[in-house]
């Protein structure tokens, strides 16, 4: 379910024919038993709580971001808090990829945004995190700016969906252990299921095509 604090924010820039399109119909009336709800709360975010993943510079300034709060299912079954740091124009397009995801239950190990790691992708990437916006240069190479600098790439399990940059480095180092996308593994995202096809629909293009396959990683323009 999306609250309507979150249809409020859509609604101000999206007709309301493709909205209800997008995300079904308004929640039924209070007192109306309801089962568990992906419950996204959109806010505006501060330089102070973006920590290090912002700096003056950035190609992006903390008014043009905005934070998502929305529940997800984890590996253990259960439903959890996460949150989420994302450009203004990618809140529609993400929470509709989102709330498939937990329709169908898919597992997410945690979601914080990338200041809870001071910024740091290793880190991030290490402890299994899904995250979206992070000033940062790409990871393996210092040389271009992440497109998660401008808050429309989102990475998703970074453990079960590594990352192998040009070199042929595997990010996280734990992750090698699923190069092999024929497996199956719990949070691990596959041509076809229920994330790729909700990405493809909002036209988000994923990097686990890449010649370098980044499995975690979706992006608005497949950078």
């Amino acid at each position: 379910m999306i609250t309507l604090r979150a249809r409020a924010f859509l609604a101000s820039a999206v007709p309301a024919a493709v909205l209800l399109a997008t995300f079904g119909p308004v929640p039924p009336a209070a007192g109306v038993p309801q089962g568990p709800s992906l419950d996204a709360r959109v806010t505006a975010v501060s330089a102070r709580e973006l920590g290090r993943s912002w700096h003056p510079g950035c190609p992006v300034a903390p008014a043009g971001l905005r934070l998502v709060r929305m529940n997800h299912w984890g590996f253990d079954g259960r439903v959890h808090a996460g949150e989420l740091v994302v450009r203004k124009q990618a809140v529609r397009p993400l929470l509709y990829v989102f709330g498939r995801a937990f329709e169908a239950r898919f597992p997410i190990r945690r979601m914080r945004p990338m200041a809870a790691y001071g910024g740091s992708d290793t880190a991030a990437m290490k402890a299994d995190n899904t995250s979206a916006f992070n000033c940062r240069a790409v990871t393996g190479d210092a040389s271009r700016l992440s497109q998660h600098s401008y808050g429309d790439a989102v990475d998703i399990n970074t453990l079960e969906n590594p990352y192998v940059d040009r070199n042929g480095r595997v990010y996280p180092a734990a992750g090698a252990a699923f190069l092999d996308r024929r497996r199956a593994a719990k949070g691990m995202i596959r041509s076809g299921d229920v994330i790729t096809t909700a990405m493809r629909r909002v036209g988000w293009q994923w990097g686990g095509r890449w010649r370098s396959p980044d499995y975690q990683h979706f992006s608005a323009n497949g950078r």
